[in-house]
């Protein structure tokens, strides 16, 4: 089939790396976003998915829209059969839905109902879910609530982060996407609607979502941390300077430390939670410094044994 490919950060890459490969389908053009600035510098960067079409040489589109009009002419003269969206960023507006025959069909990291919208990973993992997946599904103006095509299943592992997890879905998920166009082609897989039952949203997890609580209990701190690991970051302030924190571990055992009591011992740092029981910190990232171990950041600041606190 000729297709239309949108997407536009790096868990998307394997998807139009797959349909690439394949040979049953031609990419016949890629949306995705419009450049964005990023970093100190605040350079302008292109998506991962557009250097990876830019590579193949395959035209890329980049309305700051999809409803506006030049790309729906576009769209409408590249003429394709079908077009696979993974993690695009944008709405599809009926318009654009209408024009492909085969339809848009939608790589979503969840199994459907649940966690249907922007972060179903973080929100998984958040969650404390064993299991989560992957699923094709037919795109409509609903929020991810086309019937599905395909699903892929992936246990959550103890200490995944949602960095980790998403690599491996994205590897997952690629051949899934391939292995449902063929289908669609051959007409031997049809979607199926989404049960009404077991549907949860995944919104957004912004910077003050990734604020850590110290009341809070251990395992949720746990789980904050490596659902905000890479991105927004997880986040705690000491003195008034934000720091930034990488996966920890929760102790056995009761404690008497208060939330938030920073306490040194020959491994490094822990720290007091709502539960009663203390996290031992692995890396942090201080404000304007670099990444590094915790025991080596508390060396340098000469921290008093309990009498800092983190908020």
């Amino acid at each position: 089939m000729r297709v239309l490919f949108a997407g536009t950060p790096q868990p998307a890459v394997p998807s139009l790396e797959a349909l690439f490969a394949s040979p049953r389908h031609e990419v016949v053009a890629v949306l995705t976003r419009p450049d964005a600035p990023t970093g100190r510098g605040r350079r302008m960067e292109r998506s991962p998915v557009r250097k990876i079409a830019e590579e193949h040489g395959t035209e890329v589109l980049t309305p700051r829209r999809p409803r506006d009009p030049e790309f729906l002419e576009r769209l409408a003269e590249l003429a394709p059969d079908v077009c696979p969206v993974v993690a695009y960023g944008g709405l599809i507006p009926p318009a654009a839905l209408s024009i492909p025959p085969r339809g848009w069909v939608n790589l979503h990291f969840s199994l459907l109902p649940a966690w249907r919208g922007a972060a179903p990973v973080q929100h998984a993992l958040l969650a404390g879910d064993e299991i989560t997946g992957a699923c094709t599904f037919q795109l409509e103006e609903g929020l991810d609530t086309g019937p599905v095509y395909g699903t892929v299943t992936e246990e959550i592992r103890r200490t995944d982060t949602s960095g980790d997890l998403l690599e491996r879905l994205s590897g997952d998920g690629a051949r899934l996407l391939v292995a449902t166009l063929d289908g669609i082609e051959d007409g031997t897989l049809h979607a199926v609607p989404q049960p009404k039952d077991g549907v949860t949203l995944a919104p957004k997890i912004t910077v003050e979502d990734a604020h850590v609580d110290w009341k809070t209990p251990a395992q949720h701190i746990d789980r904050q941390v490596r659902a905000c690991t890479p991105a927004p970051g997880a986040w705690t302030t000491l003195g008034g300077e934000r720091v930034k924190l990488f996966p920890l571990t929760p102790l056995p055992g009761a404690s008497e430390v208060e939330p938030g009591r920073i306490v040194l011992d020959k491994r490094g740092m822990t720290v007091g939670t709502g539960s009663g029981h203390v996290v031992r910190l692995g890396d942090v990232q201080p404000q304007g410094r670099k990444r590094m171990s915790a025991a080596d950041w508390a060396r340098g600041l000469r921290l008093a044994d309990g009498d800092a606190r983190f908020e």
